[in-house]
């Protein structure tokens, strides 16, 4: 079958604003749909318990390195299904979505396999022994997610890359509303269902992940606007070569995404050293944190897709100009964000705890959270520019250089070496997000002005 390649025609910026508002304003009522979880679970586990709320930090620190980086795999799907859309070549986009589904579900498979590995270790962290027996409950419940959520991620992301972000939004606002719901009945024991506390908030956690599955892969089955895509997604082969480009358009992803959050995660075990209070002001802090990362993460997905799609067409300015148009977006919305940090900072962290220690210890922890949303903001919109283009492996040793080489030394430094504790981990972010920008800025230019010269011989 023959390509169709369909020409974009040249944007100004109020046309790049508006199609990266197009497709990213669904995506942030997804993301804030997203944080509204996050802030239900958080204000509900802190409700019924401090070591309730101590246990879930540590897990889900754990747990969200395996699930950013299969998110972050996922991804890969994006850039390889969006140049197809550019093109027009949607048959060869639903063989594609089926060798991603195949290679994200044997990744998910994967690390089901290792971070039940790690259950086994726990007791060696060196967290409050309060809060393990609750915490290893809850952590077996979590283990059950990862490969519905595998499913849904790449479906997801298949969508996205048709420009379509409107139809995972609305899934996702669905399972949020069973989760949110799951949560009242089962924390607390409503209603004639038992008091589970926090276990009960994993079982609802698993139970909206695995009813999105099911809900994405049925609206590919059934509705019209996918049967290009479903039909050779169900009926033809993929091919090792297939999987095997999915593969390495996705790893670097997954490795990138990994380590930037092993660094956050890793802000966790640290706070931990300090005491179960620090653990539980950290994790209320990034709770709140997602205020701005989930919300302006929404147009950097956005000028990713765009950028897929520019690139499936070889159309270098309107990279160029999609990324800036992307960036502009996103640092008005770190902006925002960090205004609702500073004036209402009280408010915000008396949401989630009534305990006056926390409140105590995550008070000082805003100060370095606006100061690190711009750099985060401005590294977020070139990862995504980069991932757009296909080239990503630049991202394996900026990342690595990044958060493990600068990152951890860091934050070792300012917590143990300085006193600072956990105010001290979260100074450390700035600096490896401002490597990583710096390191990612060079690296997308390197990438087009390489392009364009293949292109252009």
């Amino acid at each position: 079958m023959k390509n169709i390649v369909r020409k974009l025609k040249p944007e100004s910026y109020m046309q790049s604003y508006k199609s990266l508002i197009r497709i990213g304003f669904p995506v942030l009522v997804t993301q804030l749909g997203v944080i509204t979880v996050s802030f239900a679970d958080t204000m509900m586990v802190g409700a019924y318990g401090l070591d309730e709320l101590a246990a879930s930090a540590f897990v889900n620190s754990l747990f969200m390195v395996a699930i950013v980086m299969l998110m972050g795999f996922a991804g890969g799907v994006t850039p390889l299904i969006g140049a197809l859309y550019g093109k027009g070549d949607h048959q060869e986009g639903g063989i594609m979505l089926r060798a991603s589904l195949q290679v994200n579900i044997i990744m998910a498979l994967a690390f089901t396999a290792i971070m039940g590995a790690i259950y086994f270790f726990l007791d060696y962290f060196g967290q409050d022994p309060e809060i393990l027996p609750v915490a290893k409950e809850y952590y077996l419940i979590v283990l059950a997610t990862l490969i519905p959520m595998a499913v849904f991620n790449c479906f997801q992301q298949t969508a996205n890359g048709t420009t379509d972000t409107a139809t995972p939004m609305w899934i996702i606002l669905g399972a949020d509303v069973v989760n949110i719901a799951g949560n009242y009945l089962l924390i607390f024991g409503k209603f004639g269902f038992p008091e589970m506390g926090l276990v009960g908030a994993g079982i609802s956690t698993l139970t909206a992940r695995t009813l999105a599955a099911i809900a994405i892969v049925a609206v590919f089955a059934l509705r019209r606007r996918y049967k290009p895509y479903w039909r050779p997604m169900a009926s033809m082969h993929a091919g090792k070569e297939r999987r095997y480009h999915v593969w390495t358009t996705s790893y670097p992803l997954m490795i990138q995404s990994g380590v930037e959050c092993a660094l956050w995660s890793m802000g966790a075990v640290v706070s931990g050293w300090f005491g179960k209070v620090q653990l539980a002001a950290y994790q209320v802090v990034n709770t709140i944190a997602q205020l701005g990362f989930m919300t302006y993460m929404s147009f950097g997905w956005a000028t990713s897709i765009r950028v897929a799609n520019f690139t499936g067409v070889h159309d270098f300015p309107g990279i160029r100009k999609t990324t800036a148009a992307g960036l502009h977006l996103v640092l008005a919305l770190c902006t925002l964000a960090s205004l609702a940090f500073l004036f209402f900072t009280k408010d915000l962290v008396r949401m989630f705890t009534p305990e006056a220690d926390v409140i105590a210890a995550a008070m000082p922890l805003i100060a370095p959270l606006i100061l690190y949303q711009f750099c985060d903001g401005i590294q977020l919109t070139y990862v995504n520019a980069l991932r757009g283009t296909s080239e990503v492996k630049p991202l394996l040793w900026i990342s690595l250089t990044s958060y493990l080489v600068v990152g951890i030394p860091l934050m070792l430094l300012m917590a143990v070496g300085f006193g600072l504790e956990s105010v001290g981990v979260y100074y450390s972010f700035s600096g490896a997000l401002l490597c990583a920008s710096a390191l990612l800025i060079v690296a997308f230019r390197k990438v087009l002005k390489n392009k364009e010269a293949s292109f252009s011989t």
